[in-house]
C-alpha cells in the first residue's frame, strides 16, 4: 500500500484515519469498527463492502 495514499485516505463513515493491515489486505477503522477490503491493490472504500470487526481487533495495537 503507498504510504502517501494512506496518509490522504480516512473512512467515510468516521472521517478517522486508516491502517493498513497487510496480511488481510485491509484498510482498518477503529473508530467505526469496519475493515475495508483492498482488491487488487485498490482500495473498496464503501460501508457496503466493508466487515464489521470484532471487538479484539480493534483494541489491537498495529506496529
Amino acid at each position: 500500500m503507498d504510504k502517501e495514499l494512506l496518509s490522504i485516505l480516512v473512512c467515510p463513515v468516521s472521517k478517522a484515519p486508516l491502517e493498513y493491515d497487510s496480511k488481510n489486505q485491509e484498510l482498518l477503522c477503529k473508530a467505526s469498527g469496519l475493515a475495508y477490503p483492498i482488491r487488487d491493490e485498490i482500495p473498496v472504500m464503501l460501508e457496503s463492502e466493508a466487515r464489521r470487526m470484532q471487538v479484539d481487533e480493534k483494541l489491537k495495537k498495529r506496529p
